[in-house]
């Protein structure tokens, strides 16, 4: 990613980009018999752009005491994410994408 992001801002067009990553599951906490860990519920997203005007977590860090049947719980809908993303970036209409509505997250201001 960082070839990536320096290449684009080389070239001047880091400020045109934006790029998000985003697995669709998580890990468990708590190791398995096998020694690694199971598919959980709560991950991380990561976006890269130069025009972001909060840069850092949206969320708080998840409590490892407070699990949902040995899950994190995530405190952030992805899916506020992406109706902002659609809606502000894209200049779309998240709702007729997503189903619903999701109130934006503050990723440009």
């Amino acid at each position: 990613m960082k070839a990536f992001t320096d290449d684009l801002q080389n070239h001047g067009a880091l400020e045109d980009v934006l790029i998000m990553t985003f697995s669709e599951f998580g890990r468990r906490v708590a190791q398995n018999a096998g020694g690694g860990t199971d598919h959980g519920t709560a991950n991380n997203l990561f976006l890269i752009c130069k025009s972001l005007k909060k840069k850092g977590f949206f969320n708080e860090t998840p409590d490892l005491r407070l699990l949902d049947e040995g899950d994190l719980i995530h405190t952030v809908d992805f899916r506020r994410i992406y109706a902002t993303i659609i809606d502000q970036w894209l200049k779309g209409d998240s709702a007729s994408i997503l189903g619903q509505k999701f109130d934006p997250v503050g990723i440009w201001g």
